[in-house]
């Protein structure tokens, strides 16, 4: 049975872009005007997807809404530029600067590589569909599974199934944005595959 999927429309050009490409929007059940998060029953999904760049000063005056659809045992996935940890319980962030331009170095490494290569996720996706640039690292709680790890000892990516009787996915990674600005294949690869794991994901 698919999981029930409502995505954060910010409203900008690239989300309406990516939430509407043919390849996956079929997956997304219902698409959520943020500044109208106030009229949506959070009750009727499985995941939330808070978008890239969704302002999280409008996100944050529903905290407490996000915090019990999380112990309703709901699914959140934070992307990029959502600040989550003023909306979120229990997230450590890490301020970096964004290299762009790393590939287009003389040797160009990501610095990044799995962490959990046994986690279902890499059954669907590869560190190659994962792997652009990011804009923010965490420091996952005691007990939360980091997926992908920067080489300082941070995360980019992680579940944690910790902090609430639901599930966190939370990520430094930008695909929404990047895919819908027509710019960056690799988001796109990358929800192609993310998307449809999420939509059939049976630890939801």
């Amino acid at each position: 049975m698919s999981n029930l999927i409502a995505a954060i429309d910010a409203g900008t050009s690239y989300h309406h872009v990516a939430l509407n490409d043919e390849r996956w929007a079929h997956m997304i059940d219902e698409r959520w005007y943020l500044p109208d998060l106030d009229q949506y029953d959070f009750s009727h999904v499985d995941v939330i997807i808070a978008t890239c760049r969704s302002n999280p000063d409008l996100l944050s005056p529903h905290k407490v809404r996000f915090q019990e659809f999380l112990d309703e045992g709901g699914t959140i996935v934070a992307f990029a530029g959502t600040d989550p940890a003023q909306w979120l319980p229990n997230i450590e962030s890490k301020s970096v600067s964004t290299n762009y331009w790393w590939w287009l170095e003389a040797d160009p490494q990501s610095e990044l590589e799995i962490a959990s290569p046994k986690h279902p996720l890499f059954d669907a996706l590869s560190l190659t569909e994962m792997t652009w640039h990011h804009h923010t690292r965490f420091i996952p709680p005691e007990g939360a599974v980091s997926l992908i790890n920067h080489n300082d000892g941070s995360s980019v990516f992680y579940e944690d199934k910790i902090s609430t009787r639901g599930r966190l996915l939370i990520t430094g990674l930008d695909p929404f944005f990047h895919h819908g600005s027509y710019f960056m294949p690799a988001t796109t690869r990358f929800l192609e595959k993310f998307l449809p794991w999420l939509n059939d994901s049976s630890e939801v």
